[in-house]
């Protein structure tokens, strides 16, 4: 299975050096020396990571393909994608992959129906879980405990606890 690890953001210096938005809890490996990661869109990869550093609480990654600023500035957005055994877990039971949240029912406290995930959308300091809602429309729902309060992936459902309005 491919999931996302990151994404490229802005070059940083002029030998080539980007700015990751990590979407992993383990970059250490994931852009460790020699990692080899896939693309999205794929003609801008495959990119073999030369070099990892955290620099002010972001990460900094050199690329082989990435000699300099403006080939890096060209990759501004690309997604970065690793390969992950079938059925893997996070090994958190409060952390899922995206692939494993997509397509479940979203159910409220009081257990009507209020959708489905279609998607997770990873937004600058909050997750957010685009909801479709059965009547058509979409709803985005902060991804936080208070609001999400359970998720069982083996029932195919999560449950919320929407503030007033959310839904409506």
């Amino acid at each position: 299975m491919i999931v996302t690890v990151g994404r490229i953001g802005r070059a940083h210096g002029v030998r080539g050096e980007v700015s990751v938005d990590v979407r992993t809890d383990t970059p250490d490996e994931r852009f460790a020396d020699g990692a080899v990661l896939a693309t999205d869109p794929a003609q801008r990869g495959p990119l073999t990571v030369l070099g990892s550093r955290w620099h002010s609480g972001r990460l900094l990654v050199t690329f082989d393909a990435v000699p300099d600023r403006t080939v890096a500035e060209g990759l501004r957005g690309t997604l970065l994608l690793a390969e992950i055994p079938d059925g893997a877990t996070t090994g958190d039971p409060d952390e899922f992959f995206d692939h494993q949240l997509v397509g479940l029912a979203v159910v409220g406290v009081d257990g009507a129906e209020l959708g489905v995930v279609r998607e997770i959308i990873h937004a600058p300091g909050q997750d957010l879980l685009s909801v479709r809602r059965p009547g058509g429309g979409e709803a985005l729902v902060p991804f936080v405990t208070e609001i999400v309060p359970e998720i069982d992936v083996a029932a195919s459902r999560l449950v919320v606890d929407p503030p007033p309005g959310l839904f409506e």
